[in-house]
């Protein structure tokens, strides 16, 4: 089968105008039937003039087959579709019948491809496909980056959000320091209720044994030349009792919950968390101390100062006040380092009470002549003995010891060695 081919304006003798129609085609051998194998060709007439009015489309001879192309009404078909449509034969002995004016005849039993023109489409702009791509516009060309500048890491500690490129963190970012790591012990120990307990007992017992002890004492005639400040001893004696538990669990009670873990995590530089724990608990300690040996010093001066024939100086206020201040604020240091180098805190607290009263207990049995020495060294260094220095006296069967300010740089310079071996082991072991 041919391709169809468009059809061409051909000149009308009579009139001379162009007409569109269908130009003959040959007979093919390939399009021929059987029919007409066996006889002699047909004649074909002459095509006439082309009427007014297209007649209607002629009758078909015996077993005549037409290709014709129709344009499809339906909105499916795309215009211009060709049909292949096969007529049989009207009767048994067909008549021959007229040819159209407007194309040239056949024979019988041929084939015959026509073409017409498709109806005219309305134009439309074409729009392209969204998934068409565009044609890629040349880029012009860059001039070579010079090559980024090796950053080298930063030492432990550094900023490095600061370091890492295109990246700004919406939390603002600071170096830390000591500051930090102090108000987070801050908001430990004044939460927690072992803070609360400890300090709260012992300010009710030094401030309520030393007002009962002041108005026992205040009933007698004379005190001799014993200062009014010493009867503030007895309460100070069992407030002690209750500060060394408060420096074990500063330190112990996050070892037992396993708190220290998020502790050393937030901050990795051990020794300021050990700083920051024994300034803040030091700080606290000082503070309610002094407050409450300061309040028993004005009771005790105001109820037993008329009976008593000492003269108190100034001195003697500073030592009786600040000076139990500090002391009983660096024997709470030693608890707080011996909490840390335990790491458990029944054991550490019954450690503590075992330095205060053991030493003092001991030397009280020891009767025997050849342990005298060592009788008076127990008595004269225990706690007890070292608390009654503070307030300007000593014990009467004591010979040697310390005296004046004495206690307080012994107990200072125990609390700095048992710290720096904390720090030391908190640095080489584990959590």
């Amino acid at each position: 089968m041919t391709s169809p081919q468009q059809p061409q304006p051909q000149p009308q003798p009579e009139t001379g105008a162009p007409q569109t129609g269908a130009q003959p085609m040959p007979p093919s051998p390939e399009l021929s039937t059987p029919f007409e194998q066996g006889g002699p060709p047909s004649p074909v007439p002459a095509p006439g003039p082309m009427p007014p009015a297209a007649p209607p489309a002629p009758a078909q001879e015996p077993g005549t087959m037409m290709l014709q192309a129709q344009p499809q009404p339906a909105p499916a078909k795309e215009p211009g579709t060709m049909m292949l449509q096969a007529q049989p034969p009207a009767g048994g002995h067909p008549e021959p019948k007229p040819l159209a004016a407007h194309g040239p005849g056949k024979e019988g039993g041929t084939m015959m491809l026509t073409a017409s023109a498709p109806p005219q489409a309305p134009q439309q702009h074409p729009q392209p496909h969204p998934q068409q791509q565009q044609p890629l516009q040349p880029q012009p060309p860059q001039a070579p980056q010079a090559p980024l500048p090796q950053q080298h890491p930063q030492p432990f500690g550094a900023n490095w959000q600061a370091a890492a490129p295109g990246y700004v963190s919406p939390i603002p970012v600071r170096p830390t320091h000591l500051g930090h790591a102090l108000a987070a012990e801050w908001t430990k120990i004044r939460s927690v209720r072992s803070t609360v307990w400890t300090l709260g007992v012992m300010t009710v017992l030094v401030l309520g044994i030393g007002v009962l002890v002041a108005t026992s004492v205040g009933s007698m005639d004379s005190v001799g030349t014993t200062s009014p400040l010493f009867f503030g001893l007895f309460g100070m004696l069992l407030g002690v009792l209750c500060v060394l538990p408060l420096g074990v669990l500063v330190t112990s009670s996050e070892y037992g919950t396993g708190m220290i873990r998020t502790t050393l995590a937030a901050c990795p530089a051990r020794g300021r968390v050990l700083a920051a724990k024994a300034i803040v608990f030091f700080g606290l300690t000082f503070v309610v101390t002094t407050v409450v040996t300061g309040l028993v010093a004005l009771a005790d001066n105001a109820m037993i100062g008329g009976i008593s024939k000492a003269e108190i100086g100034a001195a003697d206020w500073l030592r009786s006040t600040v000076g139990i201040g500090l002391y009983v604020s660096f024997l709470g240091l030693l608890a707080l380092a011996v909490g840390s180098l335990i790491r458990h805190s029944a054991g550490a607290i019954t450690l503590m009470i075992g330095v205060v009263l053991l030493p003092f207990v001991l030397s009280m049995f020891m009767f025997a002549q050849s342990l005298e020495g060592l009788r008076n060294f127990l008595m004269g260094y225990s706690i007890p003995n070292q608390l009654t220095v503070m307030y300007g006296n000593k014990f009467p069967f004591v010979d040697g010891g310390p005296s004046g300010w004495q206690p307080l740089w012994i107990v200072m310079g125990l609390a700095a060695l048992a710290l720096g071996g904390a720090y030391a082991a908190l640095r080489q072991r584990d959590v």
